[in-house]
């Protein structure tokens, strides 16, 4: 499901788009997808699909969102049921020109759009389930958030924070100030680990900076807050934990500046799937934690999905780690031993996000 964020509406679900692409036979609208090909995991085939039908290219995560089924008509006129997994896949880039333009169409739709126009009900639920359910944008109000837009020049994706209102102090501004530069440095680690470059390198720097002032924002407001929205040790947890997600960011790319890595092993892409799409999905509970009694079922599911996540994770980390050994520790240790390092950095990133899941968890527990 390919998917990009936008700051150009108010209307929460408008700010994630859904691309959809046409059907060959029928015309209508349907996600790109397609069977694996003999040695392919299911998410690279989902990638490259992507890259054929819609011309886009990506990180794709390995941890599926769910699955639909549809019927699809055979060449010999069998009608058969076909199960179809389907992984998010944020995209990086447009292609001019692809290898299906000719056959197909694509289009952005956002979430509520595009749902309606597939015709398969699980699939529309998934879709349906990509969004944050409860969620409203508020009156524009000036304070940290402005601060690091200004300085760390956050693109338009993010604008849209500018009109949030916390109900309590600041504390949920700078939770989603927080969560917006964790998304922003998990899209820059993906692109090193992409096409490498020394800008996406300082970009992870810069927001891992950028974060660590909103940390000691947050630390000093509960410092002389008098009332505050949850437990004193459950906000500290909470930032604390975001923030040990992109310090491991910068963490990764500094190693990799470090040993001049220009190469990375698909596991380590994979991660990186994962990474971006925790991001994700932690930045979307960040505004639901305003009322936590309405949105905890909303909460729960995605701090379960981020949880499956970092189990994913563990099984990619050990299957690149092993591969590498296998490969390099007789013949290159040294170099084995730099792709430990970085295999280290990757896992670290997904566990804070881990425990970012249970400190919302806690929460949840506490207040709904």
């Amino acid at each position: 499901m390919p998917y990009r964020s936008t700051g150009t509406a108010a209307d929460a679900d408008a700010l994630t788009q859904v691309l959809l692409v046409t059907s060959r036979d029928s015309g209508r609208w349907v996600i790109p997808k397609g069977n694996p090909k003999p040695g392919s995991t299911a998410h690279a085939a989902a990638a490259l699909e992507a890259e054929e039908e819609a011309g886009v290219t990506g990180m794709v995560c390995p941890t599926p969102l769910g699955s639909y089924r549809y019927r699809k008509r055979r060449g010999n006129g069998a009608s058969l049921m076909v199960d179809v997994e389907v992984f998010p896949f944020a995209v990086t880039g447009e292609m001019a020109a692809w290898k299906e333009q000719s056959e197909r169409q694509r289009r952005w739709f956002s979430l509520p759009e595009a749902a309606n126009a597939v015709d398969e009900p699980d699939l529309r639920d998934l879709i349906r389930s990509f969004g944050p359910e409860e969620f409203r944008a508020v009156t524009r109000r000036a304070g940290v958030l402005d601060t690091v837009v200004q300085k760390s020049k956050v693109n338009r994706m993010f604008a849209w924070f500018q009109r949030l209102l916390p109900k309590s102090g600041n504390f949920f501004e700078m939770f989603e100030a927080h969560a917006a530069t964790v998304v922003a440095g998990a899209d820059a680690l993906a692109r090193v680990l992409q096409s490498g470059g020394a800008d996406h390198i300082r970009e992870v720097i810069e927001r891992e900076h950028d974060a660590d002032e909103i940390t000691r924002k947050v630390l000093q407001t509960v410092r002389v807050t008098f009332l505050t929205p949850f437990d004193r040790g459950a906000i500290t947890a909470l930032i604390g934990s975001m923030d040990d997600a992109i310090d491991e960011m910068q963490a990764t790319v500094r190693a990799i500046d470090l040993y001049e890595i220009d190469g990375f092993e698909d596991e380590m892409k994979d991660m990186a799937g994962i990474v971006v799409d925790a991001a994700r999905l932690t930045l979307e509970a960040m505004p639901l934690l305003r009322d936590v009694a309405r949105n905890g079922t909303r909460l729960h599911e995605l701090t379960e999905r981020l949880v499956r996540m970092e189990s994913h994770a563990d099984d990619i980390h050990a299957a690149g780690l092993k591969r590498a050994y296998k490969e390099l520790g007789p013949s290159d240790p040294l170099k084995f031993a730099v792709l430990r390092e970085l295999y280290k950095h990757l896992e670290r990133i997904v566990d804070a996000f881990e425990d970012v899941a249970n400190e919302i968890d806690g929460i949840v527990i506490d207040h709904a």
